[in-house]
């Protein structure tokens, strides 16, 4: 709701809502959300097409997208809602956008001051990491006898678990000891 009325708020005003996004998941996420809740059309980064398209395959109802990078735009897309990844902010492929406001849509943005550092305009708390009581009540729920846990603080969960009766172990990862 609150990316809409953002969205809407630029539309008002004549500006390209420009929200930065993960690739894999996040946009499909967000634009599955979007899909429930208005029937605009989004622009996406060329980065999102192949991925959007294999979630459509796999039976995801999304809104209908459009390539920004193919849509001939004399107005800079003042108005329209683009999603792209975060690598896209700084790069040339911006110059084709007019007045933009930039918005970012990440767990991170609950994070102090990361906005402001990383430079966006306005940012959405959009997480799709457990917190500690969601993967304890998913372990209950499901009655898992074995729990293999990575990243993070595995040391507490595992300890946590075993003292439930669950078989709780700690998986290393390729990516070394992670700190989050």
């Amino acid at each position: 709701e609150a990316i809409l009325a953002w969205w809407e708020s630029n539309r008002a005003a004549g500006l390209c809502s420009m929200l930065f996004c993960y690739a894999l998941g996040k946009a499909q996420r967000l634009l599955a959300e979007l899909h429930a809740r208005c029937d605009r059309p989004i622009y996406i980064h060329g980065a999102l097409e192949a991925l959007t398209e294999a979630y459509r395959r796999d039976g995801v109802a999304l809104p209908e997208t459009i390539n920004a990078t193919q849509a001939p735009r004399k107005d800079g897309f003042a108005g329209e809602l683009v999603l792209a990844p975060p690598s896209a902010s700084r790069s040339s492929w911006m110059k084709r956008f007019r007045k933009v406001e930039t918005g970012f849509a990440s767990g991170w943005m609950r994070v102090r001051g990361i906005r402001r550092g990383r430079g966006w305009d306005r940012g959405f708390v959009l997480s799709d990491h457990v917190d500690w009581p969601g993967i304890v009540e998913t372990v209950q729920e499901t009655g898992a006898r074995q729990v293999l846990a990575t990243h993070g603080r595995t040391d507490m969960l595992v300890r946590y678990l075993t003292e439930q009766g669950v078989d709780a172990r700690a998986l290393s990862t390729a990516y070394g000891d992670e700190d989050d």
